[in-house]
């Protein structure tokens, strides 16, 4: 073996080459210090604008593991090796994966927006896609909504980002409207304080806004009054059903005939 021409190679080799590696040395531990500096500040400002805890964990990992591909890609460049192939298959790859997963990335998308929007929260009263409940869980491709009559259901989150919801707690209270018909023989003036007594000794009822009570519709065989009146959104339900209870015993008590009432 000819050392001479061995040690001459190495030497060419290392003073053509020697640089490259040191920069990309210099460049990867650079990169890797910086890296952990932004997963501070994320870490910090996520937590500052009160980011969803569900999400923080997701969002840093898909930002830091994306810094740390494009610091691996950078020092491959410097020191020289073809990524040509190594590019079109992970582009390849990428597309047939966009294909196939196409209705699992919109979902994806649409938990992110869900997350930072907040249309709706955990806890919050919803109606969407024909279902009403209260919403139990956020995750990234879904939404977990438990109906009041205790039934779980899970609905794709881009059905909820693309089409119209209703949340019912988002404004602290809710109001609830209930008809009663009377017939025309019956004097309004004198039904009007029975709901109104029945207003004040019903529970769950708020004050603010003032309860309404008036004449909404007039009909051939009567008329109907219609009840506004506000309550939290956790107790609609039950409101409804004792108020609507009461008010048939008060005006039943006052010999307040309702049409169909012997």
């Amino acid at each position: 073996m000819d050392w001479d021409k061995f040690y001459d190679k190495a030497y060419d080799f290392i003073l053509f080459n020697g640089p490259k590696f040191l920069t990309a040395t210099i460049l990867f531990f650079a990169g890797l210090w910086l890296i952990k500096f932004v997963k501070r500040v994320l870490i910090s400002g996520m937590q500052k604008r009160e980011l969803d805890p569900s999400l923080q964990p997701f969002l840093q990992s898909i930002i830091i593991i994306s810094l740390q591909i494009f610091l691996v890609i950078g020092v491959m460049q410097i020191i020289g090796l073809q990524l040509t192939i190594f590019t079109t298959v992970i582009g390849a790859f990428g597309v047939a994966a966009g294909l196939a997963l196409s209705g699992t990335l919109q979902n994806f998308a649409s938990g992110v927006l869900i997350l930072i929007l907040k249309p709706f929260r955990v806890g919050d009263n919803i109606i969407a896609q024909g279902q009403e409940g209260a919403v139990s869980s956020i995750q990234i491709f879904y939404t977990v909504v438990t109906t009041f009559d205790n039934k779980t259901v899970i609905i794709p989150n881009s059905k909820l980002s693309n089409e119209i919801i209703i949340n019912t707690s988002r404004e602290g209270k809710r109001r609830l409207d209930i008809l009663l018909k009377v017939t025309y023989a019956t004097d309004f003036n004198e039904v009007k304080p029975i709901i109104e007594e029945s207003i004040k000794n019903s529970a769950n009822i708020l004050s603010s806004p003032s309860p309404r009570i008036g004449v909404s519709v007039l009909e051939p065989d009567g008329y109907k009054i219609v009840v506004n009146i506000w309550v939290a959104p956790s107790v609609f339900s039950d409101t409804k059903l004792n108020f609507q209870q009461k008010l048939i015993e008060d005006l039943k008590a006052r010999d307040i005939k309702l049409p169909g009432m012997p």
